[in-house]
């Protein structure tokens, strides 16, 4: 042979062995830069949702994308680490997805990781339990062949949907303290060209694993945002018995009131053709103004209990109505028969004055007047049938409150802003300590605690004054006042409208949404309810 051919021929297997080397290393370089990129994009997918439902389904979605597995299963252990519960279930021959974001619920039992709830006895039938119980992943090529655990449930699955169930991998979810919280189940996977189901690979189980990885990090830092919340919502619910134990009035005032304020926030947001059609609240905004609710009245923590719940004029720790019977018992011991009558008739007077809230009139102060400057002689000394204080309290002109007790009641607007600035509320709650503080706010700048004006109160404020007094008007159980029926209170409403105190437009709202129908026939008295 021509040792010059004999040189070319070798040159040419030399370059195609060198081209296919090239070509492998290049389609193991591409391969694996699309795993990185895979594995980037996991990251980015399940870091970024905190909304567990979401992120359930997302593990699955990916899980079952990695492996072109046919379906997948997704348990977590209970709070009480007996059972895995079901969260998701998915199976794209039979087109199910159940659990997650989906309405479809699951309704299959748990899955018992002890036998009789006991440790020492762990269940090793069920594969997702053994998997729980043991940390370690199982890989099952055929479950019609394979031994050691029941796969009965799977068989009458299949039978019933005449279905074939076949490879399986199981994976555990363990959190940073190697904890397992939970369990991945894959099904079938599947060729990528001929889709015939074949067993999951070697190369799939590290995948998986490292996606049940990744997943347990997230489903971890999901969990720990949802009980944070939760730890949230019960701070801001103790805060709420707190005051419902100071004043009982109070503590039914605030849960109505968020419930109020919340009708009023969800017909703003279905307001397809009125003032509201452009306006809708997000979640994060949602919550941010029900959380104001809650918190609207927390100043009155601050507030003295006599002062909350006055229900008569001469109420301050005990009604001193009684104080004053004492005394005039006294003085008709002292005075002369003949006068008795009138004694007794000023008596009941002061008694009436004590228990009305409603607008006092001249003759009636001066009434007050004339018996407070009348005296008695007891010991050699005079005294007045009634104390400075007493007449002050008794010549309140309407309601029972004075000047200065209506002041410390006012105040407690001030008190809810800066109790909640001292609460580090996150980013799309910082607004709580501002609306919950301003819903005494109006609309013509007459409003506590800043006096804002039209153009300077956000809508959330302007609700919850709605929610606020309309829940105040009627009330049915403040004891220094009757209950106040639906045409009347819509009335002051109406007047408060027109005073420019409220906004016009979440009072029309308000009614032609028939909210206060809605609510009325939920909270008030069949006999306050005189609209339809």
């Amino acid at each position: 042979m021509n040792k010059g051919f004999m040189h070319l021929s070798t040159n040419s297997r030399l370059d195609k062995l060198l081209k296919t080397v090239l070509s492998e290393v290049k389609l193991y370089a591409e391969d694996q830069i699309k795993h990185i990129k895979k594995n980037a994009e996991i990251s980015l997918a399940l870091s970024g949702n905190n909304n567990l439902n979401e992120l359930f389904e997302k593990i699955v979605d990916l899980a079952r994308e990695l492996t072109n597995a046919d379906g997948g299963t997704l348990y977590t252990v209970d709070d009480s680490s007996h059972h895995l519960c079901f969260k998701i279930m998915q199976n794209e021959t039979l087109k199910t997805r159940k659990g997650g974001t989906s309405s479809e619920p699951i309704t299959l039992p748990k899955v018992p990781l002890y036998i009789n709830n006991n440790p020492e006895t762990p269940n090793h039938s069920n594969v997702s339990s053994h998997v729980a119980v043991t940390g370690k992943i199982i890989n099952i090529p055929d479950v019609y062949k394979a031994e050691g655990f029941d796969f009965s449930g799977a068989r009458r699955y299949d039978a019933a949907t005449n279905y074939n169930s076949k490879s399986m991998l199981v994976i555990p979810l363990q959190n940073h303290e190697n904890k397992i919280i939970g369990v991945l189940q894959l099904l079938n996977a599947r060729h990528l060209k001929t889709q015939a189901v074949i067993p999951f690979s070697s190369e799939y189980v590290v995948l998986i694993r490292a996606l049940a990885s990744q997943a347990a990090i997230a489903l971890t830092n999901a969990q720990l945002i949802h009980d944070l919340k939760t730890l949230f919502e019960a701070f801001i619910k103790s805060i709420a018995t707190a005051i419902d134990k100071k004043s009982p009035y109070t503590g039914g005032h605030v849960r109505r009131v968020v419930d109020i304020t919340m009708m009023i926030a969800q017909a703003i947001n279905t307001d397809q053709t009125g003032k509201f059609k452009d306006v809708s609240f997000n979640s994060d905004q949602l919550e941010e103004l029900r959380l104001s609710a809650w918190m609207h009245d927390v100043g009155k923590i601050t507030t003295p209990e006599f002062v909350v719940d006055k229900a008569a004029k001469l109420e301050t720790i005990f009604n001193r109505i009684e104080l004053i019977e004492t005394r005039f018992h006294l003085i008709a011991q002292l005075i002369e028969k003949q006068k008795l009558q009138e004694l007794w008739d000023d008596f009941n007077f002061i008694k009436t004055c004590n228990a009305s809230g409603e607008f006092m009139p001249d003759e009636d102060v001066a009434r007050i007047n004339r018996i407070a400057a009348t005296t008695y002689q007891l010991n050699g000394s005079s005294h007045p049938y009634l104390t400075a204080d007493e007449r002050h309290n008794l010549c309140i002109r309407k309601g029972n409150l004075t000047n200065d007790e209506r002041q410390t009641i006012e105040n407690h607007a001030e008190m809810t802003g800066k109790i909640l600035e001292e609460l580090p509320f996150p980013e799309r709650l910082k607004n709580v300590p501002f609306f919950a503080a301003g819903h005494h706010e109006k609309m013509n700048g007459s409003g506590y605690p800043l006096g804002l004006k039209n153009g300077e109160l956000p809508l959330q404020m302007r609700i919850m004054a709605v929610a606020d007094i309309f829940e105040a008007l009627t009330a049915k159980d403040r004891p220094y006042k009757k209950p106040m029926s639906l045409s009347q209170a819509i009335k002051i409403l109406g007047f408060m409208k027109k005073d420019h105190h409220i906004d016009p437009d979440v009072y029309e709202l308000f009614l032609n949404s028939k909210l206060h129908l809605q609510y009325s026939l939920k909270e008030l008295n069949p006999d306050q309810i005189d609209l339809q």
